[in-house]
C-alpha cells in the first residue's frame, strides 16, 4: 500500500470516528437550550401570574347598594324639640329667708298668683329708721317754716336784717329738701319690703322649685343669688324646626301643620306655621320655622320630641342614602358612584333632609346608581374596583313601601376578574 493510501485510509478513519461524539455534542447542546427556553418561559409565566394577582389584590372590594326610593306627592316631614310659649326663670328682688312657699312642681299657677313670702328683718328695720328720720325731717320743716315767716314779719318793722330773713328762708328751703328725700327713701325701702311677697308673673306650669323653708335668699339673678321657681307657659305650645333650604321658598306663616309623637300613637295635634326668621342659617343651611300648637289639655310637655308634618306638597321622587355611604371632602359631601366598567367615580351631592341616619339627596344621583357603603377614604376618582352587591340598610318608612330602585343599564358582575 502507498503512502498515499495509507494517508488516506487514515484520514477516513478518524473522521468516521469523530462522526458520533460530534452528533452527541449537538444533541446535549440543544437539549440545554430547550431546557433553558423552557425555564425562562416557565419563569415569565409565573412572574406574569404574580403580576395579575397583585394585581388583582390591589383592586379593592366594595359594597354596593342603591338609593332608597321614596314615593313624592307627600307632607314635609321634619324633627322638632317642644318649647313653652313662654318661660322665664324667677328670683327674689330683695334679701331674707324663705318663710313659706305655696306652690311646688307641676302646679298651675294664674297671673298675680302668690308663690313665696320672705322674711326680711333688715328691710323692715331700716323702713322703720327712715319712718322716722321722715317724721324728724317734717318737724325740722315745719319749724323752718315758722322761723322763716317770722323773721319776714319782723322785717317790715327793722326788727331783723335782711341777711338773717335771706338765711331764714334758705334753712326753710334746705329743710323742705331733706323732707322730699326722706319720703322717696320712704317708698324706697316700702317698695323693697314689697318685694318680700313673690306672684307669678304670667299663668303657666312651675317646672322647678329650687328653695324651702329657711333658705338665705340674695337679690338679683348674679354672684350667689339663687333660682327660687322656673314658669312655663305651655297653652300654646311652640316647636322649632329646621326647613332645608330646596324647600325654604314654599315656607310662609299661615300653613297648615301638626305633630306627631310616639307616646301618643295615632294622634295629631295640630297647629300652623305663625314665622321664619327669613333667612337661611349659614352652617346649616336651613330655615327656622316656627310652629305654634294649642295645647288646652296640656299633653305635650315642654323638652319632647315631635315629628312636625308642614302641609307642604313635595312633588316628585325622592332619594335617601345612608350617612354611611358619604364621603366628607374639602371639596364639599360625595359619594361614590360604580359604573358599568368598574371605575368608582366620585359624585357631588345636593343634600336635603337630614334623617338622622339617613340624607334625603337632592341632585347628584339618580335611581339607577350603584353607590358605594363604607367607602374608604382612600378611593380615589377613577379607580378601579371590584363590587359586591348588599341589601340596602334602609327600611321603608311606616305605613309606606319605597320604590324599588331600577337596575342600571349594566351592572357591574360580583366577581375577582379583570372587565
Amino acid at each position: 500500500m502507498t503512502t498515499e493510501g495509507l494517508a488516506h485510509s487514515g484520514s477516513s478513519g478518524t473522521g468516521r470516528k469523530r462522526s458520533p461524539l460530534f452528533t452527541v455534542f449537538f444533541v446535549v447542546v440543544a437539549l440545554l437550550i430547550v431546557a433553558g427556553g423552557l425555564l425562562l418561559f416557565q419563569r415569565r409565566a409565573q412572574y406574569q401570574a404574580l403580576a395579575k394577582e397583585t394585581e388583582a389584590a390591589a383592586i379593592p372590594t366594595v359594597a354596593i347598594i342603591h338609593p332608597s326610593v321614596e314615593a313624592g306627592d307627600e307632607n314635609l316631614v321634619l324633627p322638632g324639640t317642644l318649647q313653652a310659649y313662654v318661660e322665664s326663670p324667677i328670683y327674689a328682688r330683695t334679701n331674707g329667708y324663705l318663710r313659706k312657699w305655696y306652690h311646688d312642681i307641676g302646679s298651675r299657677v294664674n297671673k298675680g298668683e302668690l308663690l313665696v313670702d320672705i322674711d326680711t328683718p333688715e328691710v323692715d328695720q331700716q323702713l322703720g329708721q327712715s319712718r322716722a328720720d321722715l317724721n324728724t325731717a317734717k318737724a325740722n320743716a315745719q319749724l323752718s317754716d315758722i322761723t322763716a315767716t317770722r323773721y319776714t314779719e319782723l322785717l317790715k318793722t327793722d326788727g331783723v336784717t335782711k341777711q338773717e330773713v335771706d338765711n331764714a328762708l334758705g334753712d326753710q328751703a334746705a329743710k323742705r329738701a331733706i323732707v322730699q328725700s326722706s319720703e322717696a327713701n320712704v317708698r324706697r325701702l316700702e317698695e323693697l319690703e314689697s318685694f318680700k311677697h313673690i306672684y307669678a308673673p304670667f299663668s303657666g306650669v312651675l317646672t322647678q322649685r329650687n328653695i324651702d323653708i329657711g333658705t338665705l335668699i340674695n337679690a338679683g339673678n348674679g354672684g350667689t343669688s339663687q333660682q327660687l321657681f322656673f314658669l312655663a307657659q305651655t297653652d300654646p305650645i311652640r316647636v322649632y324646626v329646621n326647613v332645608p333650604e330646596p324647600f325654604a321658598p314654599s315656607i310662609h306663616p299661615g300653613i297648615g301643620a301638626y305633630l306627631e309623637l310616639t307616646q301618643y300613637p295615632g294622634q295629631k295635634f295640630r297647629g300652623k306655621v305663625v314665622r321664619t326668621s327669613n333667612a337661611i342659617d349659614l352652617s346649616t343651611r336651613t330655615l327656622l320655622t316656627e310652629v305654634d300648637v294649642p295645647n288646652a289639655s296640656g299633653l305635650l310637655l315642654p323638652g319632647g320630641y315631635a315629628q312636625v308634618h308642614l302641609e307642604v306638597t313635595v312633588k316628585g321622587d325622592r332619594l335617601q342614602v345612608p350617612i354611611n355611604s358619604l364621603l366628607f371632602r374639602a371639596e364639599g359631601l360625595r359619594a361614590v358612584v360604580v359604573d358599568s366598567n368598574h371605575k368608582a367615580r366620585l359624585q357631588t351631592l345636593t343634600i336635603g333632609r337630614d334623617y338622622g341616619v339617613t340624607l334625603e339627596v337632592m341632585n347628584g344621583l339618580k335611581a339607577g346608581d350603584w353607590i358605594v357603603l363604607n367607602p374608604p377614604d382612600s378611593l380615589n376618582d377613577g379607580q378601579e374596583v371590584r363590587v359586591k352587591e348588599v341589601p340596602n340598610p334602609i327600611a321603608p318608612a311606616p305605613g309606606a313601601e319605597p320604590k324599588e330602585a331600577p337596575k342600571p343599564p349594566t351592572a357591574p358582575a360580583a366577581t375577582g376578574k379583570k372587565p
